[in-house]
């Protein structure tokens, strides 16, 4: 990774922490690492408030891994069908819960390698557990709102998520990785719209090739 880039990471950075040193380090509500593993998982193709809404009745009936892990699939999918692809998640729930509690007494486990072989569960979901629930740093979060505003900031020529994290791995010191995936995601969300980019009011507008002023 060239110079130019840390450094114009670093830059960024900073005008990031200025514009949104109010963004929340998830917008998933949980209580602990078992909801934030389950809500994440949930999230994947679907807006974290659809995600909200069905938590707590889900949660509620399955509190932890021993009860999800026992539910009956026909149960599970009532609760969960508003997040898309129901029937898919609510296996994934139920057999990773049966994972956690038939290798991992329950707990979940803080390290990529244990956590992405659980079903359904991504390398993106991974670095959000570890980096929201034990601040851990083993990568940096991609999710669609980090990886539209780094490329169009020109920070890297990726469109996959796994070589985009690799590109901000290699540009940002590591103990930036996740503030720059909550800052990035902020921003994403609140000024960097997919299809209306607030291009005037943007702190970043005059360091981005992709502003339209």
């Amino acid at each position: 990774m060239p110079t130019d880039t840390k450094e114009q990471g670093k830059v960024i950075l900073k005008l990031l922490v200025k514009a949104h040193s109010d963004a929340p380090t998830t917008y998933l509500n949980h209580n602990n690492a078992f909801e934030m593993l389950i809500s994440t998982l949930l999230s994947a193709h679907t807006t974290d408030a659809s995600v909200n809404k069905v938590t707590p009745e889900l949660f509620s009936k399955y509190p932890g891994p021993r009860e999800m892990a026992k539910a009956e699939i026909d149960d599970l999918i009532p609760i969960i069908r508003t997040v898309g692809t129901y029937n898919r998640k609510s296996e994934y729930i139920k057999k990773a819960s049966e994972i956690l509690v038939e290798r991992y007494n329950g707990e979940v486990p803080k390290t990529i390698d244990e956590l992405i072989v659980l079903p359904g569960v991504s390398r993106k979901t991974s670095n959000v557990v570890l980096s929201v629930v034990f601040g851990i740093n083993e990568g940096v979060v991609v999710d669609t709102h980090i990886g539209r505003v780094t490329q169009r900031l020109g920070l890297t020529e990726q469109t996959k998520p796994d070589k985009i994290e690799k590109d901000l791995m290699e540009m940002l010191p590591r103990d930036k990785w996740y503030e720059y995936a909550r800052l990035a995601g902020a921003h994403g969300r609140r000024i960097c719209d997919a299809k209306k980019p607030k291009c005037a009011v943007c702190t970043l507008n005059h360091l981005c090739p992709s502003a339209v002023l």
